[in-house]
Order: C-alpha cells, then sequence, then structure tokens
C-alpha cells in the first residue's frame, strides 16, 4: 500500500472515531423524561448527525424540533424535526429565518418542559438572530475572518451583536429546563466559545472585546460598538450541559491508524493554534528532520490553525498548511504531509484539507506555479487541484477540530512507495 493510501485510511478512521453517534446517545440514555413538552433545537455543522440520533433515542418524546446545518450537510428527512441550512461561515438569510423558527419553538413554554439543545462548530454563523442587519453582520464576519484573530477572539465579538449567544437562548427557554448536548470543535473545549455558548453564561468582558476590535482594525458602526460595550450574561439557572467528543479522540483515533499500518506515532500537540503555513512549515521541517529514519514514524497535531488574508484566492486552513509543507520536503521520497478539517470542509471550499509528499512542489514547479506566490494569494484550493492533492470526504456529520499528520517511512520500506 502507498503512502497516500495510508493517508486516506488514518483520515477515515479518525473522523469515524468521533463521530457524534455514540456520543449523544449515551447522553441521553439516562435522561429523566419531561412531564410536559419536550422539543429539540440542533445546531451547527454536526447537528444532523446529532439530531438524528437523539430522535432514534428518543422516538415519539420529541414533540417537535430544527435542525440547522450548513449547505448539503443534511442527509435526509428526520421524522417530527424541520431542517434547515443556512449560510457558513457567513450567516445569511436563512440563518436568521430558521432561527427565529427555533426561538419560536420554544417561546410559552413552561417548567414541565424540556428542551433538548444539541450543539456543534460552526453554530455561530448558523444560529443567528443579530441585532444588526444582515448586511451589517456578513461585514463584520468578513473582516473578522480575515484578520488573522483565532476562533475565541472572533466569538467574544460576535456575541454581543446577538440575541441567542453568550446565553441568551438559554434565557428565551425559561421557564423550560434545557439539557445542552455539545459536541467540542475549540481547543480546549470553553463552553462559553462554542457555537458562542448561547446556552451557556459569558466569562469574556466587554473590554476584551474592545481589544480585539483594536487590534485588529475591524471597522464597526456606532451601534455595533455599543453593542460590544454592553456586557452579557453571565449565569444562566435553567441549563445542565454535557461534553461530548473532542480533538484529543480525533488524534488517539489517528495514532491508533497509524500504529496498525507501521508507523511509530507522536502526538505532538492538541492545541495547536498558529498561522497555518507557520504550522505547515514547522511539520515539514520535522518531516525533513527524519527522512533517514530507520522505522516508520508519524507525527500528530490537533487543533485549529489560523489564515490571515491577504490574497484573493481559494482555499481554507488546512489546505494552506499542507502546500506550505510541502517547500520543506520537496524531492523526498518517502514523506507525506495531510491536514483535514473532521467536518468534511475546509474554509468556502469543497475540499476537507489538503495532501502533500515530495512531488508535489516539483510537480507545482513543473506547471510553472510557484508555491510561494500560492500562499501569498491564499489560493491553496486551485494548486492542490492541479497535483491532485484536495482531500474531499463531503460532509463527516462530525466536528471537533483539525487533524495534520506528518508520515515518515523508513528507508526499507521506501521501494513500497513507487
Amino acid at each position: 500500500m502507498d503512502i497516500k493510501s495510508d493517508a486516506l485510511g488514518i483520515i477515515n478512521s479518525a473522523i469515524e472515531s468521533a463521530l457524534p453517534d455514540s456520543a449523544v446517545r449515551k447522553a441521553l440514555e439516562n435522561e429523566p423524561p419531561a412531564k410536559g413538552k419536550m422539543v429539540l433545537v440542533s445546531i451547527g455543522k454536526a447537528s444532523w448527525q446529532m439530531a438524528k440520533t437523539a430522535k432514534d433515542v428518543l422516538g415519539e418524546k420529541i414533540t417537535d424540533g430544527v435542525v440547522i446545518t450548513k449547505y448539503d450537510h443534511s442527509m435526509g428527512e428526520i421524522p417530527g424535526i424541520r431542517i434547515f441550512e443556512a449560510g457558513h461561515p457567513i450567516p445569511d438569510s436563512n440563518s436568521f429565518n430558521a432561527t427565529r423558527e427555533a426561538i419560536n419553538l420554544v417561546e410559552g413554554l413552561n417548567p414541565e418542559d424540556k428542551v433538548i439543545f444539541l450543539v456543534s462548530g460552526g453554530g455561530s454563523a448558523l444560529f443567528e438572530d443579530s441585532v444588526l442587519s444582515e448586511e451589517e453582520l456578513a461585514d463584520v464576519n468578513h473582516q473578522l475572518l480575515a484578520s488573522g484573530a483565532n476562533i475565541v477572539e472572533i466569538n467574544i465579538i460576535r456575541k454581543r451583536l446577538s440575541r441567542v449567544k453568550a446565553g441568551r437562548f438559554a434565557q428565551l427557554c425559561e421557564p423550560a429546563t434545557v439539557l445542552s448536548i455539545v459536541l467540542s470543535d475549540i481547543i480546549g473545549d470553553p463552553l462559553d466559545m462554542i457555537a458562542s455558548g448561547p446556552a451557556f453564561p459569558d466569562t469574556s468582558t466587554s473590554k476584551q472585546a474592545i481589544e480585539i476590535m483594536n487590534r485588529y482594525g475591524i471597522t464597526l458602526s456606532k451601534e455595533a460598538i455599543e453593542l460590544l460595550e454592553s456586557e452579557t450574561p453571565t449565569e444562566i439557572r435553567n441549563v445542565k450541559t454535557k461534553i461530548t467528543g473532542s480533538v484529543n479522540q480525533l488524534c488517539q483515533a489517528a495514532k491508533g491508524k497509524c500504529i496498525e499500518l507501521g508507523y511509530d506515532p507522536t502526538i505532538l500537540t492538541t492545541s495547536l493554534s498558529c498561522e497555518a503555513a507557520e504550522a505547515g512549515r514547522f511539520l515539514g521541517a520535522i518531516a525533513s528532520y527524519y527522512k533517514d529514519t530507520d522505522k516508520s514514524v508519524a507525527f500528530i497535531a490537533g487543533g485549529e490553525t489560523v489564515v490571515h488574508l491577504q490574497g484573493q484566492g481559494k482555499g481554507g486552513r488546512n489546505q494552506e498548511l499542507a502546500l506550505a509543507s510541502s517547500i520543506e520536503i520537496a524531492g523526498l521520497d518517502n514523506v507525506a504531509i495531510f491536514s483535514v478539517g473532521s467536518d468534511g470542509t475546509d474554509g468556502p471550499t469543497d475540499a476537507a484539507g489538503g495532501y502533500v509528499d515530495g512531488k508535489t512542489a516539483v510537480q507545482l514547479a513543473e506547471k510553472n506555479i510557484d508555491v510561494y506566490d500560492v500562499l501569498k494569494n491564499n489560493d491553496s484550493y486551485h494548486a492542490l487541484e492541479k497535483v491532485d492533492g484536495l482531500i474531499k470526504t463531503g460532509p463527516t456529520g462530525t466536528n471537533v477540530n483539525d487533524v495534520s499528520v506528518v508520515l515518515v517511512r523508513a528507508k526499507k520500506n521506501r521501494s513500497e512507495s513507487r
């Protein structure tokens, strides 16, 4: 089996391990039934999969429900549940309309009722009822995503511009109780930041929000600045939260598959958080250092990098990481590096991430494509597309950060990869 086949096998095993089915099932198994109505609201890129499992477990106990997921992430009908698809990473009119359906669903509940609230990454864009207009909110999100700010910093801004973030959705559910089951996509599992914490009290402050705005040069209207200066709810009384899944699980599964394939794996970190290109160059340098190894080795890094947009190209953080690493391993015949988003999408593209090996930079040079120029234009998608370096899994049904892997085959195994 060649080294790319090894890479694809590791990707499949890691993503399969992170599917929320068993975790959601376990979280609901011993949950007492509601004395009144039980309604379901599921938001995020993994919301369809989570809602399907919840419906399988609870059946007719769920009297009504709303799922809000990213375009093309729904996998079919769920009986008794209304499914909406909306914009990500920028909220659109469908995000607003679907969120209002969820709000209508929980209005007027009483203390005997229960809301099953399923949360996964991507909810910050998909679940939105903003104080600002759709156009102004889109502009703010564009600025934030292009600034190089990390997801926590972005969400500190987002939650102050919203009627449902920072615990406010839980307040809308009162006096009903809320069981919130959260699939974490943020390093450290900060519950107030995952999907901007719609059912969890906020730990950030208005001072932090203003500092972030100034640090990244975000231009806001007077109304938006006034919203940043207001404090968010710091106490929520009607919610019980269970957290499921994490990037640790993703990396451990990748490690297990590496062992099965004959590699000696090391998990470098589960909290990778830096510029994507910098991470790629670092992983490439590791691969280059081990190029003469006498045993096959693998190095695994989980987390979420960022891209500071400077060009007009197409790509995502995982594709940019992979392409940047190709410079360091050019010409090596026993090395591969790949990086994927566990949700199956990377930035505004149809790829989950990118794969490179020692031939990638060489093949691009033969096509008169300079990797440095591509990175400067943030156009990793089109470059990788020309050398069969895009990894496309389709929507996976989960979302627990990204995983990046370095594979180096022992010298004695090089002939197998040819």
